[in-house]
């Protein structure tokens, strides 16, 4: 932050300064501020520009105007500098996804977990990821493991005909993709599978009776959730009732912290195996 604060200086009071965003997300070439302070409003552009000429491979700056929201929960973005466009080219873990980042969700955090799951995957797995999006999870493991079959489910159709083109970019051969509610969707694919995804942003626990029916013995789920820290038990005790409603038995692996949603508050991925 020094090199912004330093370019800044003569353009921002100490005050401003002080306030100056520290925390953004930079999605191909395109920089967000999750939480642009009110008291910069009037200076935005100004700052827009200032990362700008520091940060070269960055041709877009927006900010969040709002909360994920909406049915496919979406963010709502304002660019304050730059060119005029929120489509961009992201590349990570040997995938490249093209998105535009106001109608599709995604989280560039997540690149770590992604590249976890894909270690995770044995050859000849079949594969089902539901809430796929632009299908970065589809991607990612497609390029960087070997498995026979992946299927992607995503409600959003601009995020499923990015995750089409996606899979193109890729040239991914094993991938099959479904635009269309979950709940609806699965139940006619008739197959069950090795390993299960479910990375909703939010609600999870939802879906996961839809999980367990397309789950057999050795199935392992990756079971998503924000929790408080001192809360991660209750990602378990989702999948304990869960499971027990389905008259499933099943043993927890491992829970993983997939990084910060907000002060106090992470993204958590339960791992559990079908007995």
């Amino acid at each position: 932050m020094n090199k912004f604060r330093e370019t800044l200086k003569s353009k921002l009071t100490e005050r401003e300064l002080s306030i100056l965003p520290s925390s953004f997300d930079i999605v191909g070439d395109i920089l967000i501020f999750a939480d642009f302070p009110a008291g910069l409003a009037k200076k935005e552009r100004i700052i827009g520009e200032a990362f700008l000429s520091v940060i070269k491979n960055v041709k877009v700056i927006a900010k969040k105007t709002g909360k994920y929201g909406g049915k496919y929960r979406t963010p709502k973005l304002k660019i304050i500098a730059g060119e005029k466009r929120k489509e961009t080219v992201y590349k990570e873990n040997n995938a490249i996804l093209k998105l535009h980042v106001e109608k599709v969700y995604f989280s560039p955090r997540l690149g770590n977990e992604r590249k976890r799951i894909a270690g995770l995957v044995q050859s000849n797995e079949k594969i089902l990821v539901m809430f796929s999006g632009c299908a970065p999870y589809p991607c990612v493991i497609g390029k960087n493991a070997h498995a026979k079959e992946i299927i992607g489910v995503e409600m959003n159709p601009i995020a499923h005909a990015y995750a089409q083109e996606n899979l193109a970019l890729n040239k991914l051969k094993n991938v099959k993709l479904y635009c269309g509610d979950v709940r609806k969707i699965v139940p006619q694919i008739k197959q069950k599978f090795n390993r299960i995804l479910m990375p909703l942003p939010k609600g999870a626990e939802n879906f996961l009776d839809i999980a367990l029916s397309k789950s057999k013995k050795g199935t392992i789920i990756h079971f998503y959730d924000f929790l408080n820290k001192k809360e991660f038990d209750k990602a378990k005790e989702k999948i304990r009732i869960a499971c027990n409603k389905a008259k499933q038995k099943y043993d927890i692996l491992t829970l993983v912290k997939c990084g910060a949603f907000s002060p106090g508050v992470f993204r958590i991925c339960v791992d559990f195996k079908i007995k």
